[in-house]
């Protein structure tokens, strides 16, 4: 009975631990981040991102709405041209439950004979936001952000690319998550 009464905190941590996103920057740490107010998305960068255009739309949503959020504005004259590309992978994770019984060094009560695998395979994926300056044409700032994928529910798949982006772009300017 008391198993059932940590359960639900099981399927939290479980829940939670899927849910994941594992976000790297690096930036240049010559460059001046409070001189960039605006930004314009770098088209000849985003088409040769491997992804769907549907995709790249969710993506590049998300992006002017978490940079906006940030007091910047989108512009024609843009301090920052912004760039995406993705990279896909299958992660497979592989769980052993090799529970034996009693001790000793007699092999049948040690190990892999009462217990048991099994194997999960998760589509993921990495989104790297490049973050260039307009006037010299050199990447300033770079995001990335991997997680598992959701493909077949488009509201659970949008959601996931905006909370990607949001923690992406959580860490711009360079220390802003210290604030």
């Amino acid at each position: 009975m008391k198993a059932l009464k940590f359960l639900p905190l099981l399927l939290l941590f479980v829940f939670a631990s899927c849910s994941t996103v594992r976000v790297a920057t690096d930036f240049d740490k010559e460059a001046n981040f409070t001189q960039y107010n605006s930004f314009a998305f770098y088209k000849p960068g985003i088409d040769k991102a491997e992804i769907s255009d549907l995709d790249k739309k969710r993506i590049l949503r998300a992006i002017e709405e978490n940079l906006t959020l940030k007091g910047m504005s989108k512009s024609e004259t843009p301090d920052l041209l912004v760039s995406i590309f993705t990279k896909e992978r299958e992660r497979v994770d592989v769980y052993n439950n090799n529970f034996g019984y009693g001790w000793g060094w007699n092999p049948w009560y040690y190990g892999g004979y009462y217990g048991s695998s099994s194997v999960s395979r998760t589509a993921e994926g990495t989104l790297f936001i490049d973050l260039i300056d307009a006037k010299t044409n050199s990447l300033v700032w770079q995001g990335m952000g991997s997680a598992d994928l959701v493909t077949a529910d488009m509201e659970r798949k949008e959601e996931r690319i905006r909370e990607i982006v949001m923690k992406i772009l959580a860490e711009y300017p360079p220390g802003a998550m210290k604030k």
